[in-house]
């Protein structure tokens, strides 16, 4: 056994313990830090060629894993944009520079642009959905910085509405010359109701909406812009109708049996179609059931909220729900091997795997708690643990290099 040999065994000892404590000491220091994942410090023998009469010592190294997939404990919060993941995931983050990155840390809150950034100042990567709710991604060259600012006011056209009522089954047949369409005066009238939908801009648009009797079954119905109507209101309007069309009833029953919609322009907005579908021909009077529009007029952001599957909706002041973005989970198919990077972030590595994109809930991936935090994985007590151990460890180890270091003093002043 070579006395030189067990002293590079010792060191090499000395060295292993030092790094676990290194990572204990790391593990101490984040046991607070939102997020955090602990290190853990594995030793492995080195062995040297040794023979039956001669034994040379090897020594040891440390592999530091960092235990990324464990889940830690959720604590929660009263902020809406505090984010944690209950199960398999990752959010997906990106940097000044546009390099994406992968992190568990989800306190998320808006700089001064509106980007939603963590404590390192990571910007939190979605997908803007524009106002209605898809499912799947499309990779992360699709994703780009979710910013709440930018949803400060919105106005939303309407593009869908749904009007039910009654028409009357005994009503007289409206005469030809004097039907709505004709936008004459006088004109006839069995029915006559009004729809508030919105432009482009938000700003209300008032529709009537008029029904008359052209035969049995058969009914006309005419929509006029109200802005077009003649002093003190009615007919006849500065413009044509926008739109005519003809809905016809079951004798049956007196449910629609066709032009169950109603298609039109709105003036300084978008298509609009009004669902005829649930209007009755029944012997009662003319009356409005209920009406619907979609849209909204411009209106402020109260707050946002953001579901378990990942999908981030702002809240309006009027009540307006709107789906805003999609926040995607990735996934690699070994966690532990990913690179971990300064802000509680990781990379792609080649031990990891390609990464993953997926919908929360779906996959294998996990659901996003909102006004909740992961917590550090960090057992404080287990660490402590840990460090006496390393003390102890290292502390031996030294002796042994004490000793092997005496010895050599021995044999050097040998005569």
């Amino acid at each position: 056994m070579s006395l030189f040999g067990s002293m590079r065994t010792a060191a090499s000892g000395m060295n292993a313990q030092a790094s676990r404590l290194g990572t204990v000491s790391d593990n101490i220091a984040n046991v607070n830090t939102t997020g955090y994942k602990q290190a853990s410090a594995e030793f492995e023998t080195m062995l040297s060629q040794t023979s039956t009469s001669d034994y040379t010592s090897g020594g040891v190294i440390t592999n530091v894993r960092n235990l990324t997939a464990e889940q830690g404990s959720l604590r929660g919060t009263s902020s809406a944009t505090d984010l944690a993941i209950n199960g398999n995931g990752y959010f997906v983050v990106s940097n000044d520079s546009g390099a994406n990155f992968l992190t568990r840390a989800g306190s998320f809150v808006p700089d001064a642009s509106g980007n939603l950034v963590n404590t390192a100042g990571y910007k939190l990567m979605g997908y803007p959905l524009g106002g209605s709710v898809s499912t799947g991604v499309a990779g992360l060259g699709g994703t780009t910085a979710i910013n709440i600012g930018q949803l400060a006011l919105s106005a939303t056209p309407s593009t869908a509405a749904t009007f039910t009522a009654n028409l009357p089954s005994q009503a007289a047949i409206s005469d030809p010359a004097t039907l709505p369409s004709v936008n004459t005066n006088p004109a006839t009238v069995t029915g006559k109701s009004s729809l508030v939908a919105y432009d482009n801009l938000g700003a209300p648009v008032t529709l009537d909406v008029y029904f008359n009797k052209l035969d049995d079954n058969k009914w006309e119905v005419s929509v006029y812009n109200k802005a077009d109507a003649a002093p003190g209101g009615g007919f006849p309007y500065a413009t044509a109708a926008l739109s005519t069309s003809e809905v016809d009833f079951n004798p049956a029953n007196g449910s629609v049996s066709s032009g169950a919609s109603v298609a039109l322009a709105v003036p300084n907005g978008g298509a609009l179609t009004i669902d005829l579908s649930k209007t009755t021909q029944l012997a009662a009077p003319y009356s409005v059931i209920d009406t619907q529009m979609n849209g909204n007029s411009p209106s402020a952001v109260q707050k946002v909220e953001i579901d378990d599957d990942g999908v981030l909706y702002s809240v309006y002041e009027n009540g307006t729900r709107n789906a805003a973005y999609k926040i995607p989970l990735a996934n690699v198919r070994s966690p532990e091997n990913l690179t971990q990077i300064s802000g509680n972030v990781f990379a792609e590595s080649s031990g990891s795997g390609n990464v993953v994109i997926g919908d929360a809930k779906t996959g294998g991936l996990g659901k996003i708690n909102s006004s909740t935090l992961e917590q550090s994985t960090v057992d404080l007590a287990s660490e402590l643990t840990a460090m006496i151990e390393s003390q102890r460890g290292y502390t031996a180890n030294s002796k042994v290099f004490q000793t092997s270091a005496e010895l050599v003093d021995v044999l050097v002043n040998l005569k």
